[in-house]
């Protein structure tokens, strides 16, 4: 059985990506993974949860690019 569920994207949603600020902290954690240096478990978390959410709002822009 399949089944289509249909939604209604914001108009705006092409535009969605990271605030600076938390694509600024993003970019600190890489740099400091890039130069050797250990992340904290912490910051490993952080980082991740991160780029899993740029990959997401990547992902929604290109629907939306889609769907126009």
């Amino acid at each position: 059985m399949t089944q289509a569920i249909e939604i209604e994207l914001p108009g705006d949603l092409a535009s969605f990506k990271l605030p600076e600020g938390v694509a600024q902290r993003l970019q600190v954690l890489l740099d400091k993974q890039d130069e050797g240096l250990a992340l904290t478990q912490e910051e490993s978390k952080e980082a991740e949860g991160l780029v899993d959410l740029s990959e997401m709002l990547s992902l929604l822009r290109l629907r939306a690019k889609r769907a126009s």
